[in-house]
């Protein structure tokens, strides 16, 4: 469906920075501004789907190439 763009590294922060996130949502309950935790959501799904919208935006690609 979409292009693989984001590499193991990549992906494996976007992973743990997004379930970090939402973690904080949940243990933070009586926060101010709790719902901000909630853009935890974006880095989680583009790490586990291998494609960043924003990437294919700019040209950016951090996979390894494949060889021939």
């Amino acid at each position: 469906m979409f292009k693989t763009n984001v590499g193991g590294i990549d992906r494996v922060l976007r992973i743990v920075l997004g379930l970090a996130l939402l973690a904080g949502f949940f243990l933070n309950a009586d926060a101010t501004y709790r719902w901000a935790y909630l853009i935890g959501i974006v880095p989680l799904i583009t790490g586990l789907m291998g494609s960043c919208p924003a990437y294919a935006l700019f040209g950016l690609n951090t996979c390894p190439m494949k060889k021939s």
